[in-house]
């Protein structure tokens, strides 16, 4: 396995690039699977101007120089799988959303659109490509979860604003397997839905978390008062309401080893 990333490699199974200034070689791209996860962390933070502009460039320029590199090789990669997001999708769709569902007019679903579009050398290039629209990933070293753990852990924690909005999810554990699936099933190609196959309420999800860590939820973050501390990615994060399903990977009859909220977040506290 060889690793890109943005610092002075340590060593051969490292290759340094830089998306904002263009600089990755193609010469070193060498495997026969390529699998792009990298993006500015949309959680950390108010959505300034200048933060918005991060999430986007380091998610569709970064995906764009990648592809592009790829597609200049003599011998290509059978397969890139690359990452997008749930945010794809339109806010508050009253049906489940499965991979033909159409995309939402927000800032997230703008990004999403455009990060996808920026594989596009790849694809042109033959290689297949694969676009994984991940929803909440379950893992305690880093992401939602993570954070939530200490007003969890404390009991300061509740709904956010109705409870209502629809939360899809997938552990850490599920979504490596996603992954690693997607790379051996060579008929898989373009979006991909990685969420678990039963998607929650945010009330349901603060429910089952407070079961896990045997903590009261008895103290809700009302809309305004989220709007009020994180501004517009409290409406297209906290508030939204996302009913993603798996389509693709449920016609195909893949297995899922936590698809219920309750078990999947007892595994993961487990490992915390």
């Amino acid at each position: 396995m060889v690793r890109l990333v943005r610092r002075k490699p340590n060593g051969p199974g490292e290759i340094f690039w830089d998306p904002a200034a263009g600089i990755l070689s193609s010469d070193e791209l060498v495997g026969e699977a390529v699998v792009h996860l990298a993006g500015e962390n949309i959680a950390d933070g108010r959505w300034t101007r200048a933060k918005k502009q991060r999430i986007r460039d380091s998610r569709v320029k970064g995906t764009r120089l990648l592809c592009e590199r790829l597609a200049e090789r003599a011998v290509k990669p059978e397969v890139l799988v690359s990452a997008s997001a749930i945010g794809f999708y339109i806010d508050g769709a009253v049906t489940d959303l499965d991979e033909y569902a159409p995309s939402g007019e927000d800032f997230l679903s703008e990004v999403c659109e455009e990060w996808e579009a920026a594989t596009a050398p790849a694809t042109e290039a033959g290689i297949r490509t694969v676009l994984l629209r991940i929803g909440v990933v379950l893992s305690c070293q880093g992401g939602a979860l993570a954070k939530m753990l200490r007003p969890f852990q404390l009991g300061l924690a509740g709904r956010i604003g109705p409870g209502t909005q629809a939360m899809s999810w997938i552990t850490n554990d599920d979504l490596a397997r996603i992954i690693l699936y997607a790379i051996e099933d060579r008929t898989i190609v373009g979006p991909v839905n990685a969420v678990a196959p039963n998607p929650v309420t945010n009330a349901e999800f603060t429910r089952s978390l407070g079961r896990a860590l045997r903590r009261p939820t008895v103290l809700p973050m009302p809309a305004f008062a989220a709007r009020l501390a994180f501004g517009q990615m409290a409406d297209e994060l906290l508030l939204a309401s996302l009913r993603v399903v798996p389509g693709v990977l449920e016609r195909r009859g893949f297995e899922f080893r936590h698809p219920e909220i309750q078990g999947a977040l007892r595994h993961v506290l487990a490992q915390c």
